[in-house]
């Protein structure tokens, strides 16, 4: 598949996808980026080590961000919690070429991205899964003013 193909499809992906879907999607591209980052360690390659904490960071912050505690109540918390130690345990692959340290996050993300996976499977065609309040990701589709259309917004580098 090329590169302009697998763009569309990608985008395609996000544009269908339910939120419970997207969040999981995220912590696909998140743990993918971390066991990228260590294999990079293995190889010497800083640069991609660097690129690949850098894109997990900036997965892992959006989730922070996009949580809701009010209306996620003690599991919004919580994560927000498990986000927080995250945040302050990545910068330790990068600052000490410490593959370990990716590893403990994939096994601190790892139940999250089942979780959500499994989330995202309960809802039914047409319909999302329930997933608000807790999101750790996207926000819902909004209506686009102009046109109606619903947009979604999700920040992921390449």
């Amino acid at each position: 598949m090329n590169s302009s193909a697998a763009k569309t499809y990608q985008t395609q992906q996000i544009m269908t996808a339910s939120p419970a879907k997207l969040v999981a999607m995220l912590f696909d591209r998140a743990i993918g980026s971390l066991k990228e980052a260590a294999e990079a360690i293995g190889r010497g390659d800083i640069e991609a080590r660097c690129r690949s904490n850098k894109r997990a960071t900036e997965i892992v912050f959006h989730l922070y961000m996009t949580l809701d505690v009010e209306r996620g109540g003690e599991i919004a918390a919580n994560l927000k919690e498990l986000y927080s130690f995250v945040l302050r345990k990545l910068p330790e692959v990068d600052f000490k070429n410490d593959a370990q340290a990716a590893q403990d996050v994939i096994r601190l993300l790892e139940p999250l991205r089942r979780s959500w996976h499994e989330l995202a499977q309960q809802g039914t065609p047409g319909r999302p899964a329930p997933a608000a309040g807790v999101y750790g990701a996207a926000a819902p589709a909004k209506q686009d003013q102009a046109a109606g259309a619903p947009t979604r917004q999700v920040y992921v580098s390449a």
